[in-house]
């Protein structure tokens, strides 16, 4: 059974946790336009001094996921969201207080993103394994898909919320909605009564690299992965390249080429409502290996796309809807299945090995982007990108994978070495 229906309706805790996160997936929104327009309008900053705020919010998710998992592996999670949310309101409000007070630098910028970022990684460990605690696991996928369904949501109309903010407020006050939304998140977290397990006992043994071990040595976990892992580079190197190839080597208007664009957003949206339904009628790993083939398949089409102006935009905006369709239902499948066979006493440290692979290798397709753009051309490096991300379904193809009827399916030990790749 994939998920018993009216999660929110029934469920007051998930209510809770739901809707404090939806808030804080909004103001989330609005920091990540905010901010780099705080540096650009308000202290006039050059392109290196916004991309040291870039690399400054990023890095935590290279340097503390194993160090973070190992330590929450052990505490009650709830807690320490609740105080990373109050760590995150408290940060970001020092923006607009600087602001005011004649002090805001690039620096300090940087330092607030860099905490803020450090707080969030300590946030999204702690979720990964909070919600399978807060809700049955028959009701997991729906969870799942609610707190994506928000998260996408936010990434189609917070831009557009925060860009009236800017306007209304200016960059540095409009940043204090951020820190308002993760009070908001603090308190839904905090109403959410529901106890929590008691964590395991410490073991005296573990070392923090031992989150690694589970997505290496779970062949379930290794294929999501390892397929993550190699999406995400090689969609560093696609868009990085993208807005090149379209807008300087073809011409197309940036209006059109946003407009465009955000078409993924609402597919992702449509395919996060879309992907339990689809997972009921065809079995999960048929679901998940059908929405790879519209996430991964349909930018092969991109770098070959005729035409001129709005035609080229529409070609763009319907390849951006399908693949975004694919990548929500792959979202919430991915997300649950991952809960379900990590290991029930390492869920901290399995979620933060996973993130700190997926995360560490987008540094090298940025960097790989640049190269592959600069000397073979955007066009190429367009369809090099793409390729990477057709490439990256294929360790989803074994037959155990594509076999579940269920995500709890996995929880069986399926030889993955005698198992045929799809054909």
């Amino acid at each position: 059974m994939v998920t018993n229906p009216g999660l929110l309706k029934r469920d007051r805790d998930f209510r809770w946790f739901w809707s404090g996160h939806t808030i804080s997936a909004f103001g989330t929104q609005i920091t990540a336009v905010a901010l780099p327009l705080v540096a650009v309008l308000t202290l006039h900053s050059d392109a290196a001094e916004v991309a040291a705020i870039s690399t400054a919010a990023f890095l935590p998710n290279v340097i503390f996921p194993l160090v973070v998992g190992h330590r929450l592996e052990h505490r009650r999670r709830r807690n320490v969201m609740i105080g990373s949310d109050i760590a995150r309101a408290l940060l970001l409000a020092v923006v607009p207080l600087a602001y005011v007070a004649g002090v805001l630098s690039v620096p300090l910028l940087a330092v607030v993103a860099f905490l803020a970022g450090a707080a969030g990684v300590v946030f999204d460990t702690g979720s990964f394994a909070y919600v399978p605690n807060m809700v049955d696991e028959v009701d997991l996928p729906a969870a799942n898909r609610a707190v994506q369904g928000s998260r996408t949501a936010s990434e189609i109309a917070g831009p557009g919320i925060a860009g009236v903010l800017v306007n209304l407020l200016g960059p540095a006050i409009a940043v204090l909605a951020d820190a308002v939304s993760y009070v908001a998140s603090a308190i839904g977290v905090a109403a959410a009564k529901r106890p929590e397990p008691a964590p395991p006992a410490p073991d005296l043994e573990a070392r923090f690299w031992d989150g690694l071990r589970p997505v290496v040595t779970n062949p379930f976990l290794r294929a999501l992965t390892v397929h993550a892992a190699t999406y995400n580079m090689a969609w560093q190197i696609f868009s990085i390249n993208l807005v090149v190839y379209m807008v300087t080597d073809r011409g197309l208007n940036a209006g059109l080429f946003g407009l465009a664009l955000s078409a993924s957003g609402v597919g992702a949206f449509i395919g996060t409502m879309a992907a339990l339904r689809l997972a009921r009628a065809l079995g999960y790993g048929k679901a998940f290996a059908s929405a790879l083939a519209f996430s991964t398949g349909v930018p092969l089409l991109i770098a070959l796309l005729p035409g001129r102006g709005a035609g080229l935009a529409a070609g763009l905006a319907v390849c951006q809807l399908a693949a975004g369709f694919g990548l929500g239902i792959a979202n919430v499948l991915s997300l649950t299945l991952r809960q379900i066979v990590a290991p029930k006493g390492s869920l901290t440290r399995t979620g933060a090995g996973y993130r700190l692979i997926i995360y560490g290798v987008i540094p090298l397709g940025s960097a790989l982007g640049g190269l592959i753009g600069s000397t073979l051309g955007s066009q190429v490096a367009v369809a090099a990108g793409s390729a990477g991300m057709a490439l990256s379904t294929i360790p989803m193809t074994a037959r155990p994978i594509r076999g579940l009827a269920a995500p709890e399916d996995a929880r069986q030990p399926r030889p993955f070495a005698a198992s045929a790749p799809a054909a």
